[in-house]
């Protein structure tokens, strides 16, 4: 219970930080207004980074904070798959949960907001160029370097790190991965991260929203998941376990 707590928890920190971030530099008359994508990469990094300090924690060893992450450590045989299931459903309840805190903390900026498409990009993510196989491509190929340099950051070789500094190395990471890779789909590469916020999108009365794009929804599930399972493939191939 301590582990579905804490994973709950701590997708729910990382999605008010990432998706508080879209809503501060997207939706209008917010002070940061137009802030850019790097106030967008970091506001995911660092969510990341203190979302998995606050799982860990909160009794979660773990701190996976994303079903892809969790997958493939199922592989492993980390996790069960009723377990694997059951830290999944926390995560996506948990980045639900930060869908509504986000609404909550913007909500006079929806109805100030025009665009549907830019009150949808608070909450989930999309293509750039609407590409089904590009955009799928470019979520696998972001969660398979966020999967496989999780194991290389605590990698046999590396050694114990010093307490609270594995988190930090994996929020540079997310950073990383969006300023390098992240324009072309929004850099989901978590099922939970877009599931859990687009069900809050679908559900929430908020004000002149459009719909929740359940059209795409599938790719930033799916690829995700299938990047995981392509880092453990490559990391078990190059003996890094």
């Amino acid at each position: 219970m301590d582990n579905l707590l804490g994973e709950l928890m701590g997708t729910m920190i990382l999605v008010v930080f990432g998706c508080g971030v879209c809503a501060n530099v997207s939706l209008s008359k917010s002070k940061a207004e137009g802030g850019g994508w790097i106030c967008v990469a970091t506001g995911w990094g660092l969510g990341l980074g203190f979302g998995v300090l606050t799982a860990i924690n909160l009794g979660a060893p773990q701190g996976d904070l994303n079903p892809a992450v969790t997958l493939a450590k199922t592989m492993l045989g980390i996790y069960t798959v009723p377990q694997l299931l059951a830290t999944a459903a926390a995560q996506t309840v948990g980045g639900f949960i930060g869908g509504v805190i986000v609404w909550l903390a913007f909500l006079p900026h929806w109805a100030e907001t025009k665009d549907t498409a830019t009150k949808l990009g608070v909450f989930a993510s999309g293509g750039a160029v609407p590409n089904r196989l590009g955009n799928f491509l470019s979520e696998m190929i972001g969660t398979f370097f966020l999967v496989f340099i999780i194991w290389m950051i605590f990698g046999k070789a590396i050694g114990e790190l010093s307490p609270g500094y594995g988190p930090y190395l994996v929020g540079m990471l997310l950073w990383a991965i969006a300023v390098s890779l992240g324009g072309t789909t929004g850099f989901a590469l978590n099922p939970a991260r877009d599931l859990g916020p687009r069900l809050a999108h679908a559900i929430l009365p908020i004000a002149g929203k459009g719909d929740s794009d359940w059209g795409y929804a599938w790719v930033p599930i799916v690829a995700p998941l299938c990047g995981g399972l392509l880092a453990y493939v490559v990391a078990t191939a190059c003996g890094a376990f």
